[in-house]
């Protein structure tokens, strides 16, 4: 039977042999976020989780437990969204990672699923504070939407954004049985210099663009192009 990839089913020992080999660890970190009305609250968890776990099997990765809540205030008022200060989720996110690190890991990627600035300006500095008392280990930390959004433009309209076009596509191609029947057209008009929330008339529901053309073809299309820069990304910046 092959070696499980998830962190959690290893022993301590098994755990410890496998750090002889410097193992890239990945750490998922998703959001409870409402994603309109079609698409799970969980969408941003399980997408990184689905993702986490094919680049491991490219890259020969271990697979830590994910930081299941985030950072997403521009949601907040959309019923089911659970979102963390930046503060919050700076510390939390310091913690599991500096554990990581004082277990032994040198390698690690952080991959969010949700890509929202302070998101992740709080992962960058949470993982710039868990390594800088630890020269040897490295931390690259990105959201796979990073990648996802190269495609706008090329698969979607260049406006296509949260739980639009790109994102139910992909999540009819990862899991599909989570995705409803609804297919909401919506034109966000928040401007990103007006601090706060959108109000109600700016962004009528969680989604940007419009999903009628969404398919499982078009998001497998988009994992594919993900995992291969994904890949690259760890060859070029995590080097076993």
């Amino acid at each position: 039977m092959k070696p499980s990839r998830r962190l959690l089913d290893l022993d301590s020992r098994s755990f410890e042999r496998r750090l002889a080999s410097n193992p890239l660890v990945i750490l998922p970190v998703g959001a409870l976020e409402a994603h309109g009305p079609h698409l799970p609250l969980g969408a941003d968890q399980i997408q990184a989780e689905v993702t986490a776990f094919a680049l491991a099997e490219r890259v020969d990765a271990l697979v830590a437990p994910t930081i299941a809540y985030g950072s997403a205030p521009g949601a907040r008022r959309f019923p089911g969204t659970v979102s963390l200060s930046i503060g919050e989720l700076e510390t939390h996110a310091e913690g599991v990672l500096r554990e990581l690190v004082r277990s032994g890991v040198r390698r690690l990627l952080v991959l969010s699923g949700h890509a929202e600035r302070g998101h992740m300006a709080a992962l960058r500095e949470a993982a710039d504070r868990a390594v800088r008392n630890e020269p040897t280990a490295r931390i690259v930390v990105l959201s796979d939407y990073d990648f996802v959004y190269e495609l706008r433009g090329k698969e979607s309209p260049p406006t296509d954004g949260h739980a639009g076009l790109l994102e139910t596509s992909r999540v009819l191609a990862v899991a599909p049985e989570t995705v409803g029947p609804e297919r909401p057209v919506v034109e966000y008009r928040h401007s990103p210099f007006v601090p706060g929330a959108p109000a109600p008339e700016a962004w009528p529901e969680s989604v940007i663009g419009d999903t009628r053309p969404a398919s499982a073809e078009l998001g497998q299309r988009v994992q594919t192009y993900v995992l291969d820069r994904l890949a690259e990304t760890v060859r070029t910046l995590l080097p076993g």
